[in-house]
């Protein structure tokens, strides 16, 4: 299934977003903001495409939290097919010095594909796996993880848009105690705007620095403990094919990958 269930043990997390997202743009409508001097004098373009933007981000964040990321549920058919190497083939994977042995996950007994492990909140073992976030209470893989991406980049456009319409509403007092009186809302929601905006900044350039190099977060935090890359040198990335292939791989390459054969590609060209 592409969606797990909505009532989840992530139910609670995925309503406070939702009603955060919702109050944050009702209080720039309810304040004398850009927003709601434009809707004030019929000017309806922006504010339209404001909220249209904010649904957006409220879609992906849904897809990206209730979609399968890429679980492994078998040993069977499906597995062969990602791992590509069913047993007539496999004595055709080139030889190389750096040995690798299929692993069967220790929690739910499953062999796992190369770039997968086994996540303790999800208890499943993910393709591709590369970190389990909180905020979408759901682990980030192979399936969603493009997505993931997508939905940060217009996260953060709708956080800038909407720090920028907050600090427009700011308006003039004789003293500090009328000015925060009058502005106490939506200072407030500039400060916690700011805050998710720098976050979610950090998290875009992170994961665009990553997908560069065709590395996971959990690869690269924990490369040293990994059985494919402890061997590898300390700039050797088996996965890397430069910038701009890893990015249109990333973005554009919509089949599965089967990175057996990336890894063991004939030659092992230099990284």
């Amino acid at each position: 299934m592409m969606f797990k269930n909505v009532f989840g043990s992530g139910f609670i997390v995925r309503t406070a977003h939702v009603i955060l997202t919702w109050v944050i743009t009702l209080i720039l409508f309810l304040h004398d903001t850009d927003l709601r001097k434009q809707e004030e004098r019929g000017e309806l373009i922006q504010p339209v495409l404001f909220v249209l933007l904010v649904l957006v981000s409220v879609l992906l964040y849904f897809a990206v939290s209730l979609m399968d990321p890429g679980f492994v549920l078998s040993d069977g058919s499906d597995l062969q097919f990602t791992l590509g190497i069913a047993e007539e083939t496999q004595d055709m994977i080139p030889p190389t010095t750096k040995s690798l042995r299929q692993r069967r996950c220790g929690h739910c007994l499953l062999q796992q594909p190369m770039r997968s492990k086994h996540c303790q909140t999800c208890q499943h073992c993910v393709r591709r796996y590369d970190h389990h976030c909180p905020w979408i209470e759901n682990c980030v893989g192979e399936r969603n993880h493009r997505w993931f991406v997508l939905y940060l980049a217009v996260q953060l456009l709708v956080l800038l848009w909407g720090l920028h319409m907050a600090w427009s509403g700011f308006t003039t007092a004789p003293t500090w105690q009328l000015w925060l009186r009058g502005n106490g809302v939506l200072l407030g929601t500039v400060a916690v705007v700011a805050v998710l905006s720098l976050t979610v900044l950090l998290l875009l350039g992170s994961h665009l620095y990553l997908v560069s190099l065709n590395t996971t977060t959990w690869e690269f935090m924990s490369r040293h403990r990994i059985s494919y890359l402890k061997h590898c040198g300390v700039d050797e990335n088996p996965f890397d094919r430069g910038a701009l292939r890893n990015l249109w791989g990333f973005f554009c390459n919509w089949g599965a990958i089967v990175w057996e054969q990336v890894y063991f590609r004939e030659g092992n060209d230099p990284i």
